[in-house]
């Protein structure tokens, strides 16, 4: 039983890092928001979204493997720049908006620990640190890093076990989903697909694949077929328990909020810090003490996620050294893009935004992004030419294809009633 559990646990890798870093703090911040104005009614997404988002990463991750190159790299190489273009541009705003978001709530996360801390200067040591920790530590002990950082959102499951919940109720809007086509139901809908199936993991999660198999000499090897084929089966271990992790999360982060804050009227939350300190009451000073370090964990896990996806995307598109395998005066543009976005969330702290409204309008970019970017995923692993003997089964083109058709609705319906 040992030996099995030690396996599975080495077989998990980008995969988990992609999943949890989709929960950071601004993802718990939007969850939250969800459980606390709408109850138990949205609970129905977290599972409902889990298959698109597997098959989606999952695709990323065989592109990456099969090709040793990232996702911007080989849409450039097969499709109009153009695309690459405006992808890389919201992305590096979106992911730029999270960085700050999620430096803001790593600060008010220690403070709600230890309220005498002041806020500007664990804003600077959280960005400084992680990129330290991204530019100069190995990749293999920084990839350790970011997995074992996983295990911070067990905070988040252990704390909404520890409140009442009416189950009965939470399982029956699990499994039935309820939904009206209104402007805030629409818009919430397209925030939380887009902070959960992000644009920034696509491409985190191709790169990191590639990253996984670069050799010493910084050459991607290639592996002869039948490698390719336990890797992959390796990789899917990683990206389908990396998902289910995700959404788990995302699942226990509704139901505490509505259990509680919805339930005693409290409807308003603007961050993941202020979600916290609203469950104390209700919740106790455990649920409410592992909520602060589930917020500092994910965003200590996130932060290299976000900078890094958006270097990954600038540094292909233009042709830059790229990979955090190599030294920074290696890839100096690289790291650059990542100092550069991390720097900007730094500055977005302390010029008056509105950090939920910058964080749902991230995500409501993201969700916008995500279709265009899904098309050229769908049609890429699709494609003999690039996959050869590893391109999509018929199963994973529907799942794929629906994705990109649902993800396309919703964002479609979201610019309608954001016209309108």
């Amino acid at each position: 039983m040992k030996d099995r559990v030690l396996k599975y646990w080495k077989n998990l890798g980008p995969g988990l890092v992609s999943g949890a870093a989709d929960d950071d703090p601004s993802g718990i911040a939007t969850y939250s928001q969800t459980g606390a104005k709408y109850g138990f009614n949205f609970l129905w997404l977290s599972f409902f979204s889990l298959p698109f988002m597997i098959v989606v990463q999952e695709m990323c991750a065989r592109i990456g493997l099969v090709t040793g190159k990232g996702l911007t790299a080989n849409i450039k190489e097969n499709y109009s720049k153009k695309v690459l273009y405006v992808c890389g541009i919201l992305l590096l705003f979106a992911n730029t908006f999270n960085i700050g978001a999620d430096l803001g709530a790593m600060a008010q996360g220690v403070q709600l620990i230890f309220p005498s801390f002041d806020f500007t200067t664990l804003v600077i040591f959280f960005a400084v640190f992680s990129l330290c920790f991204q530019i100069f530590v190995s990749y293999k002990t920084y990839a350790k890093f970011l997995k074992y950082l996983t295990f911070a959102l067990f905070s988040y499951i252990i704390s909404s076990l520890l409140i009442h919940i009416n189950w009965h109720e939470a399982l029956k809007h699990t499994i039935i989903p309820s939904f009206s086509l209104t402007k805030d139901s629409i818009l919430l809908v397209c925030a939380i697909l887009g902070t959960t199936i992000s644009p920034y993991l696509f491409f985190w999660q191709t790169s990191q694949e590639v990253e996984e198999h670069i050799t010493p000499s910084g050459v991607v090897s290639h592996d002869k077929e039948k490698t390719i084929k336990k890797h992959i089966r390796r990789m899917r271990t990683d990206v389908f328990s990396g998902m289910f992790f995700s959404n788990l999360v995302m699942f226990f982060i509704i139901l505490a909020c509505a259990g509680t804050l919805f339930k005693n009227g409290i409807t308003d939350i603007t961050s993941a810090a202020e979600a916290a300190q609203a469950l104390r009451p209700f919740a106790g000073d455990l649920s409410y003490f592992l909520f602060a370090v589930g917020i500092i964990g994910t965003g200590l896990l996130a932060i290299p996620v976000l900078a890094g996806s958006a270097s990954y995307v600038i540094a292909e598109t233009f042709d830059f050294k790229e990979g955090l395998f190599r030294k920074w005066y290696e890839a100096k543009l690289f790291y650059g893009v990542m100092i550069f976005a991390v720097v900007l969330g730094i500055i977005f702290n302390f010029i008056g935004f509105d950090p939920m409204k910058a964080l749902f309008y991230s995500a409501l970019l993201n969700g916008l992004t995500a279709p265009v970017v899904i098309y050229f995923i769908v049609r890429l692993s699709s494609n003999g030419k690039v996959m050869g003997n590893f391109k999509n089964k018929t199963m994973y083109k529907i799942i794929g294809w629906t994705t990109f058709v649902l993800m396309s609705i919703v964002a479609i319906l979201a610019i309608l009633y954001l016209w309108i």
